[in-house]
């Protein structure tokens, strides 16, 4: 199951940075995961230094 980034986001970008397969992209608020490309490695929530991304 893919991860999603909540509104807790920052736009740090350590997420994107992360991301193995390049699922995460900037959106106008909050960066965002393609679920589609995501493998659900955890990567981008182990990341990020405000814990805004959850599985599910």
């Amino acid at each position: 199951m893919a991860y999603n980034i909540t509104d807790a986001c920052v736009k740090c970008g350590s997420c994107a940075e992360n991301c193995p397969v390049e699922a995460i992209s900037e959106g106008e608020d909050t960066y965002v995961i393609d679920a589609d490309v995501c493998v659900s490695c955890g990567s981008c929530a182990d990341a990020c230094p405000v814990e805004a991304i959850e599985e599910g």
